[in-house]
This record gives structure tokens, sequence and C-alpha cells, in this order.
């Protein structure tokens, strides 16, 4: 983990909520986005000070009481409390859920099962280095052409090393920062740093990517967005809008699948294209 994912995160939260959200009166100059430190201790019920020191990373272990408060203060998320309870248990140290484990690239024979049942829709199960140990057909004709899948130093093909890594990733995706981002939150989602096999993974990319990577586990919190819309380039097809979920499988596995859907009705069309079928194969998501 950084050296002060806790503050981060709380600061991070509190710039992302706006007096009106938290029934507060908006004044004419306020040149902090979100709430005030002040704003947020007299909501949570605590001192200025004690805010202060949190987001200073002076104190990390705030009691299970503190946490509520400032959860309900920020409006959290059911997964951005859980997030937040993980920061605090992490901070003590001398424990890893994963106990030192290499990172699962075994797949349960049901799972092939569910991927196989998945076809035609792209989709692909990662596992917590963002590793991708199987696919469907649908994703091998999506993803192989712009290069996802060549491998990663004789490994498996990983997400987060093409991003960062192969300059094909920023053609691939317009919208590179915030898939980029989304690949360093999701690192940061777990023990981070105290995963060994995931901080060989961040020593690496610090090397190869520089300031693009290191500045983004210097200032993002660990919540990747586990759905919305993608927009990837297709040698064949051009742009594509994808709308994508993030399934987890059970804890023992640490693998998520991640499924993708035409977003619009020329993704649609350009899908059922890529795979030879009747128009309509993959109906395209709708608002």
């Amino acid at each position: 983990m950084g050296d002060n994912e806790l503050g981060l995160f709380l600061r991070s939260r509190r710039e992302a909520v706006t007096p009106a959200d938290a029934g507060l009166p908006t004044g004419p100059r306020r040149r902090t986005p979100g709430l005030r430190r002040a704003e947020l201790a007299t909501l949570a019920g605590v001192s200025v000070e004690y805010v202060t020191r949190l987001e200073q990373g002076r104190d990390r272990r705030p009691s299970a009481s503190v946490l509520s408060a400032l959860a309900d203060a920020l409006r959290l998320t059911p997964g951005e409390r859980i997030h937040l309870h993980r920061l605090t248990k992490g901070a003590e140290g001398g424990f890893s859920c994963n106990g030192g484990t290499a990172p699962g690239r075994t797949v349960r024979p049901t799972v092939r099962a569910l991927l196989d049942r998945l076809e035609p829709a792209p989709a692909v199960l990662l596992n917590r280095l963002s590793e991708a140990l199987a696919w469907t057909d649908g994703y091998e004709r999506l993803a192989r052409p712009i290069g996802l899948l060549d491998g990663c130093d004789g490994g498996p093909p990983n997400l987060t090393h093409f991003v960062f890594a192969d300059s094909r990733a920023r053609t691939a995706f317009p919208d590179w920062d915030r898939v980029a981002d989304d690949q360093v939150a999701a690192l940061k989602q777990g023990p981070f740093r105290a995963d060994r096999h995931i901080a060989a993974l961040a020593d690496q990319l610090t090397i190869t990517a520089g300031a693009a990577f290191t500045e983004r586990v210097r200032t993002l919190p660990g919540l990747p967005r586990p759905s919305g819309v993608l927009r990837l380039v297709h040698p064949e097809e051009g742009e594509l809008r994808l709308a994508y979920e993030t399934l987890e499988l059970p804890a023992d596995d640490e693998q998520l699948l991640v499924v993708h859907l035409p977003a619009d009705e020329a993704a649609s069309a350009a899908l059922d294209r890529l795979t030879g079928r009747r128009s309509g194969a993959l109906r395209a998501v709708s608002g």
C-alpha cells in the first residue's frame, strides 16, 4: 500500500461531496472542491484536528464508530465502505488475506462452462494481477487484433501491463486516461504493495511507464469502476462502444469475470459481423 492510502481516500471522497449533497448552505466563495474539513468534522461529530490527522496520515486507526460516522457523512456506497474498512485494517500490517500466495491461474471447469454459455459476448476472466486466464471466442475476436492477448514476458496476457507498457494501448483505448485510472485503482483495491506479486508488477511499471503510472499510484484511491461504457478501436470495425460489467467470483478464486455487451446499435452490428452471426445476436444494451 502507499504511505497514506486512508488519507488519500478520505480526502478524495470529501472533495466529491458537495455542500448541497450534505444539506449544507452553499456560500459564494468556495476555494475547496466539495466539503471543507470543518464541514465534514461537523457532520461526523469529530474535531477538525482529527479529520486533519486522518487525511495527513498521522492517525491511521480510527475507531469503528468514527469510521461509521465518516462513512455516513461522506455518503459512501457499500463498496466504498468496504474499501474504507480494508484501508484501516491494512494499516495494521502483519496479516494478508491472500497469505502471500501467487495469483491463481487455475480456472475451474464450471467457470469455463460459464464462459462457453456467454458466447458470443466478449468476456474475459482476470486474476488479481490483471492476468487474462480464459476468455470467450467473442473476446478473442475483439482483443487479439489490438494486441491485448499477445502475452506478457512469457506469461499470460496482462491487461494492466498492456495499458501502460504497450504503445498500441493508446490507439486501442480513446479514453486511455480513464482506462489507466481504473487499472491502477484495481491494483490498489487489494493489499497492493503488501502483495509481493503486485509489488513486482508495480515496480516493473514504475520503470516502464514512469510518471503515467507512479502519479496515479500516488493520487488515486483504490476504487475501480465495476461497470460502465468502454470505447475500443478495433482494426476492422473502428470505434466500438461496449458496456461492461465486472462480476466477482468466490474469494477462494480471487478472480473477476468481465463481460462486454454492445452499448449501441452500431456496436451490436459490428460484433455480429465479427462473430459471423445473424444480425441481433448481441442486442445493444438499452439505457
